[in-house]
């Protein structure tokens, strides 16, 4: 796995929306903190576009910008302003050559999930998932902090709390993952990943419970749960249910669908839509110990 070179003070981050409309005055925090801690910042044209539908432009414009975003030397990390739905139509359209002799960090979640597994997938090669813009509008905290750390080569150690349904153990491995619906609806694409020996973290965001459990059903039924190291389950934001209640909650669906495998899982670990949204790098070495009291994630390459 290639790992793209840490960033240093005075070199340039571009920012762009490849998927869902951003207004400019969103990212302006964002854009503040990234120049306090001493980067330059390119903003694309695709943030605050004039664009009238859902998208930060037509699919040409934002293809356009990230494909002049991953071949510009003079940029040196690709921060997306935000996710929603959008990178999925482009992703077959970009030319990632010149990117894979000289790879830089590419950040973002959400939909962002399809740059990361694409990444990961077809050229070994880490990404960052990680806060966006909008995360710098309350100020600094120690998630939107672990960019930072992220991106100038300081080495992750997250701990959190331990939960009801966590299994323990300790193992180490990639890490791979991301947002749910996006990580299944990339099976069968040239951007599907392979969880062997994988450890695996997945979140998401205003979701039916019972979309949730058939997502989780086809992870299981194409291999992806069975072969695992070790199995992050992050923030299962704004979800809901329907008229007649599907019974469980998510969590308790998770455990249902996962109750053969043997591997180590938490619950409940700060990767989600809100606030609570750790920098990992989606293909980078991590040792997962989920003991009695605490669960410690470290990267350890």
């Amino acid at each position: 796995m290639l790992l793209p070179p840490y960033l240093k003070k005075g070199q340039t981050i571009g920012i762009t929306c490849p998927a869902g409309y951003m207004i400019k005055e969103k990212a302006q925090s964002c854009i503040a903190q990234l120049q306090k801690w001493g980067f330059e910042v390119m903003v694309g044209n695709t943030l605050g576009s004039q664009s009238n539908n859902y998208f930060s432009g037509t699919d040409e414009e934002r293809r356009d910008e990230m494909q002049a975003m991953l071949d510009d030397d003079s940029i040196h990390a690709i921060l997306c302003a935000r996710g929603g739905y959008g990178t999925g139509r482009i992703i077959e359209q970009l030319d990632f050559s010149r990117f894979r002799k000289k790879p830089k960090w590419i950040i973002g979640f959400s939909d962002i999930t399809v740059l990361h597994c694409h990444l990961f997938s077809k050229f070994k090669i880490a990404s960052l998932h990680a806060p966006m813009a909008a995360a710098f509008a309350d100020g600094l905290n120690e998630f939107n902090q672990s960019l930072y750390k992220s991106i100038t080569g300081k080495k992750a150690s997250y701990t959190t709390n331990s939960h009801p349904f966590n299994k323990k153990g300790k193992v180490s491995g990639e890490l791979v993952g991301g947002n749910l619906s996006l990580f299944t609806h990339l099976i069968g694409t040239n951007s599907e990943v392979d969880t062997k020996d994988k450890i695996l973290f997945l979140e998401d965001i205003g979701e039916q419970i019972y979309n949730i459990d058939r997502m989780l059903y086809q992870l299981k039924r194409s291999g992806k749960l069975q072969a695992l190291k070790g199995l992050i389950i992050g923030g299962f934001t704004d979800i809901k249910d329907t008229d007649r209640p599907f019974g469980q909650t998510v969590q308790e669906v998770i455990r249902a669908i996962i109750a053969d495998c043997t591997y180590p899982v938490c619950y409940e670990f700060p990767v989600s839509h809100e606030k609570e949204n750790f920098a990992l790098k989606v293909g980078g070495q991590y040792e997962l110990n989920v003991a009695r009291s605490k669960v410690n994630l470290k990267e350890i390459a």
